[in-house]
């Protein structure tokens, strides 16, 4: 069986917080690490205004920076590191980081590989618990105060927070029905890819 019909099932958990905010998703083995990166950012949901990595032993995944590299280690590129790479190596639990200011940390676990479904389009978001950060809150202290805030009518910061965020904030629900449009959104993008690919190899036979 090839990797392009294998497809993995991860568990994504933000760390340090409780109640746990979790995440599980399907994604194709052939996956490159970024394509994983704009899959957690559909399902936590996050906006994608800040930059990320991948941490694997002591290898990072992200955008490289020639710049930012001499100064400390050699970040590989996520563009074009695949999935399967790192499960082929015995990696089963890396970290992933977004926004380096709010440091939202998270630890990727590997559950199973498996047969993909034909006729299921992959990436696919299978369920969550609990509601992630705001964008830019401030961090786990940030969105800790904002919650503090949010849940409390009295509070001082209560109507600066509800305007800032836009609506009440409900920790323990997922908005699962805007994760799934958000990942059905990355899984059509990649089969209107993969046929526009067909179509050119076909062409130019």
């Amino acid at each position: 069986m090839t990797q392009t019909e294998q497809i993995v099932r991860l568990k994504i958990q933000l760390d340090d917080w409780h109640p746990i905010i979790w995440r599980h998703v399907e994604v194709p083995l052939a996956a490159a690490l970024k394509a994983l990166h704009d899959v957690i950012q559909a399902m936590m949901p996050f906006l994608d205004h800040h930059p990320f990595e991948f941490n694997v032993g002591d290898r990072r995944y992200g955008i490289p920076d020639p710049e930012w590299d001499t100064i400390g280690r050699k970040t590989y590129a996520a563009k074009t590191t695949k999935l399967s790479k790192l499960i082929e190596s015995g990696s089963k639990k890396f970290t992933y980081t977004y926004d380096f200011g709010d440091n939202w940390q998270h630890t990727v676990t590997v559950e199973t590989v498996s047969a993909a479904d034909p006729m299921i389009e992959y990436p696919r978001y299978i369920d969550g618990g609990g509601r992630a950060p705001p964008e830019d809150v401030g961090g786990l202290t940030g969105f800790e105060n904002f919650l503090e805030a949010m849940a409390d009518p009295d509070h001082e910061e209560h109507d600066a927070v509800k305007t800032w965020y836009g609506a009440l904030f409900e920790p323990e629900i997922p908005n699962k029905d805007a994760i799934r449009t958000r990942v059905a959104k990355l899984a059509r993008r990649r089969t209107l890819g993969k046929v526009a690919f067909a179509k050119s190899r076909n062409q130019a036979n």
